[in-house]
């Protein structure tokens, strides 16, 4: 007798210190700040997303953390078609209004772009996503939060705004390859273009900011382009953020002129 209630004792004691034990319940981190326009914020609410609950992909799609093979972690301006080439690219988006616009100026001129999609912009909208996948566009990682003070902050903190927002626009666009990463305001460091290559996504810079996030006025934003075409062939524009009727129109006839200009349009060089 005094054996059993000795082991019943014992039994009691283990099942006790189990339900004590940490790490018996989790709760995943919270969202970040979003800031009027839909930009996300990078204030201290503004917390990294990785390991997070996500909704599940569709039936049959299979979204990994391989993202085709390492590249190199040169920041990349030069474009993929020779001669005399640009490349488009379109940045903090997808925005349901402003997306499609651009999307169609583009279809219109047969020009194809990258863009540059925040990655909680992309988990709202994949609908956007998957069309700019499905018109021949190309993807690339432009951080969770846009925090252009990146570049300032730990290393833990820099793999995380890529690879939260590369899992984002991968499981939107159905598991199509990210082919780049735009730091925010080019806050790149050596760690974070390292950390995005070995991932598979080419650093990419611009050699033309249109300024058009300004909106300076669709002439000044034309006239910038032509100003500044003699610095490289990758373009800056920007389809999120804010009204983006100047870009929609100034875009169109940047097209245009470079067209006439003998410009053919690339995506950036990958390897």
């Amino acid at each position: 007798m005094a054996i059993a209630v000795a082991v019943l004792v014992v039994v009691i004691a283990a099942v006790a210190s189990a339900l004590a034990a940490p790490g018996g319940h989790h709760t995943g981190s919270a969202r970040g700040s979003v800031l009027p326009g839909g930009v996300p914020g990078t204030g201290p609410s503004a917390k990294p997303t990785r390991g997070t609950h996500r909704a599940a992909p569709p039936p049959g799609v299979t979204v990994g953390s391989d993202n085709g093979p390492s590249v190199p972690a040169t920041i990349q301006h030069a474009a993929e078609a020779p001669g005399k080439a640009v490349n488009i690219t379109i940045d903090d988006g997808p925005d349901p209004h402003w997306t499609p616009l651009i999307l169609k100026v583009l279809r219109q001129h047969h020009v194809h772009a990258t863009f540059c999609m925040i990655g909680p912009q992309a988990e709202a909208h994949p609908e956007l996503v998957r069309q700019v996948v499905a018109e021949g566009h190309r993807l690339c990682d432009h951080t969770v939060h846009h925090d252009t003070a990146m570049d300032h902050k730990p290393v833990a903190y820099q793999k995380d705004e890529i690879m939260d927002a590369l899992e984002m626009i991968k499981q939107a666009s159905g598991g199509a390859r990210v082919y780049y990463y735009r730091a925010p305001g080019g806050a790149f460091t050596p760690a974070s273009r390292a950390f995005a290559a070995a991932h598979g996504m080419r650093p990419l810079g611009w050699n033309i900011d249109s300024k058009d996030f300004d909106r300076p006025g669709v002439s000044v934003i034309l006239a910038t382009v032509k100003h500044e075409i003699h610095n490289g062939p990758t373009v800056l524009f920007h389809d999120g953020g804010g009204n983006r009727s100047q870009t929609v129109t100034a875009l169109g006839q940047s097209l245009t002129w470079l067209k006439q200009q003998g410009y053919a349009f690339s995506f950036p060089k990958v390897g």
